[in-house]
C-alpha cells in the first residue's frame, strides 16, 4: 500500500454525530431562551470544535458570561447524551479492521473535546485505534497541524507514508498544514464541491474508497 498510517477526523468521518450535537445545541438554546437551530444549520456550524459551534449557534450580541453559561450547559448535556443517536457510518468499521489487518497504523485527530472523543471512539470501536487525540489545551484546534504532527511523532510514523481523511474544508487544511495529502469523504457534513475546492487529493464516496483511492 502507498500509505501505512491513516489518520482520521471523527465527527462526520467515522461517526455520524450530527443528531446528538444538534439535540445538545438546542437543549442549551432552550435553557438560555435563545432561538433553536435546525439540524442543517448545526451541520454547517460543525468543524472547528465545540467553542466555535456554540459561538455560531448563539445570538451574536450575547455577553461573554452568557456564552460561557451556554457552553457549559451544552457540554454537560452532550456528555450525558453523547451516543443517543450517534453511530458509525456503514462500512467504516470494516475499513479500519482491513487497514489494521494490512499492518497499517490508524489514529483519530478531532476538534471534539479529548474526553468526549476518547469516550465515543472507545464505545464504538473498542481499542482498534493506535491513538486518539481530541481537543486539549496543549494543542491549538485544527486546522493547526500540531495534533496531527504529535500523532505522527508518537506513532513513529514516516510522514511520507501518512494520509489524513476528513469530511470538511477544515480537515483538508489540517492535512495540508501538516504536510499530508487528504482524503475528502462525502458522507459527512460538507458537500463534495467544497472538498474539491479546498484541494483534497482524493475523494471517497463511501468508506471502502478510502482504501481503494489510496492504494
Amino acid at each position: 500500500m502507498k500509505y501505512n498510517t491513516y489518520i482520521f477526523d471523527l465527527d462526520g468521518t467515522l461517526l455520524d454525530t450530527l443528531q446528538d450535537l444538534a439535540n445538545a445545541v438546542n437543549y442549551a438554546m432552550r435553557q438560555m431562551n435563545y432561538p433553536e437551530r435546525t439540524v442543517d444549520e448545526v451541520r454547517r456550524f460543525i468543524g472547528n470544535g465545540i467553542r466555535m459551534l456554540i459561538k455560531r449557534a448563539t445570538p451574536q450580541d450575547i455577553s461573554q458570561d452568557d456564552y460561557d453559561k451556554t457552553l457549559a450547559i451544552f457540554t454537560a448535556y452532550y456528555l450525558d447524551h453523547i451516543a443517543d443517536f450517534t453511530k458509525p457510518y456503514d462500512g467504516i468499521i470494516d475499513v479500519i479492521k482491513t487497514l489494521k489487518e494490512n499492518g497499517c497504523k490508524v489514529a483519530v485527530v478531532s476538534n471534539k473535546a479529548d474526553e468526549a472523543a476518547k469516550k465515543v471512539v472507545k464505545d464504538f470501536f473498542g481499542d482498534i485505534f493506535d491513538l486518539v487525540v481530541g481537543k486539549m489545551d496543549r494543542f491549538p484546534s485544527k486546522p493547526a497541524p500540531d495534533s496531527v504532527l504529535y500523532v505522527i511523532e508518537t506513532l513513529g510514523a514516516d510522514k511520507a507514508k501518512c494520509v489524513y481523511s476528513g469530511d470538511s474544508e477544515v480537515d483538508v487544511q489540517t492535512a495540508h498544514n501538516a504536510g499530508l495529502p487528504c482524503v475528502g469523504v462525502t458522507w459527512g457534513n460538507r458537500d463534495v464541491s467544497e472538498l474539491i475546492a479546498a484541494g483534497a487529493e482524493y475523494i471517497a464516496e463511501n468508506p471502502y474508497e478510502i482504501i481503494e483511492k489510496t492504494k
